[in-house]
């Protein structure tokens, strides 16, 4: 009896008269997966974004004029405080922004046709390919001054440099992606019985889309840097003043803490408009077609 007795100590109470221990939702183990993935990938840019404005923090306190000669973050956000208050940055962003998605999109609508019509005329691409890829290394800046003498300062100018430098990266993307597609997409719509503006539409555009969208996010690089040189220079316009008119205010001034928030101002619009629209884009385009981008976690 003893021994019974014992075991039973042993192995604690009765396991049908036991309360189970509450059931642990499954719910919650997707949210906290996800939620570690979401921090795994956003750790490493804010440690490094700590770590550059650590360095800067401290070059700003080795300086020997300080925030005369090398202002810190703490002086650069007074800055910002001010310019933000009286309206100035949020104003000029904006309009920078208009300008630029604005210029992208009418690149957009002049570069498609183009590229598709070197694909399609082989003598047109031999004799035209190479100047497009021309301009497309020819620095945006060396436009500037010959809109200036067209246009004026006017938008006219910034406009014409924008298209310059956004529409021969567009063409050559979409042609890098036509290039790729095999042969027999073409064979497949002949037999079909595809004509030619549908085999464009329904196979060959689709087909290209992954090179057209890498030709997109380079034309709009290539538009936001055009567009800053062009308002660095041709201050006026229509619209009013851009963020690289008030950069070159900071120039004027000698006000290097302006200068450094608008940097800053610049990298991040870039970096935003990355984030929301070419990356999202890229990896539904990818997974649609059972790839991953590089460096995505499996």
């Amino acid at each position: 009896m003893s021994t019974l007795i014992d075991e039973r100590s042993r192995t604690g109470p009765d396991p049908e008269g036991a309360i189970a221990p509450p059931a642990r939702s499954s719910a919650s183990r997707p949210r906290r997966g996800a939620l570690a993935r979401a921090w795994s990938k956003a750790a490493p840019p804010l440690a490094a974004v700590v770590v550059l404005v650590s360095l800067w923090q401290i070059a700003a306190w080795a300086s020997p004029m300080r925030d005369d000669l090398f202002p810190g973050p703490g002086a650069v956000l007074a800055t910002a405080g001010r310019v933000v208050g009286d309206g100035t940055l949020p104003s000029a962003a904006a309009t920078s922004l208009w300008r630029g998605l604005s210029g992208f999109a009418v690149a957009l609508v002049i570069a498609t046709p183009l590229a598709l019509a070197l694909a399609h005329a082989p003598w047109l691409r031999r004799a035209v390919g190479p100047l497009v890829s021309a301009l497309q290394v020819l620095p945006s800046v060396a436009w500037v001054p010959a809109a200036i003498i067209v246009f004026g300062l006017t938008d006219a100018t910034i406009y014409a440099v924008i298209l310059l430098g956004a529409i021969p990266s567009i063409v050559n993307g979409l042609l890098a992606g036509i290039d790729m597609i095999p042969g027999q997409y073409r064979a497949l719509s002949h037999v079909l019985g595809a004509r030619r503006l549908q085999h464009i539409l329904l196979v060959e555009l689709p087909a290209a889309l992954p090179g057209y969208v890498s030709g997109l996010r380079q034309g709009w690089a290539f538009s936001w840097r055009s567009l800053m040189a062009a308002e660095l220079i041709a201050v006026g316009g229509s619209l009013g003043l851009g963020v690289g008119s008030l950069l070159q205010r900071g120039r004027d001034l000698a006000d290097l803490g302006l200068v450094a928030l608008i940097i800053l101002v610049i990298l991040a619009i870039g970096i935003v408009v990355e984030l929301l629209v070419f990356a999202p884009w890229e990896r539904r385009l990818l997974a649609g077609r059972g790839l991953s981008p590089k460096g995505a976690d499996a």
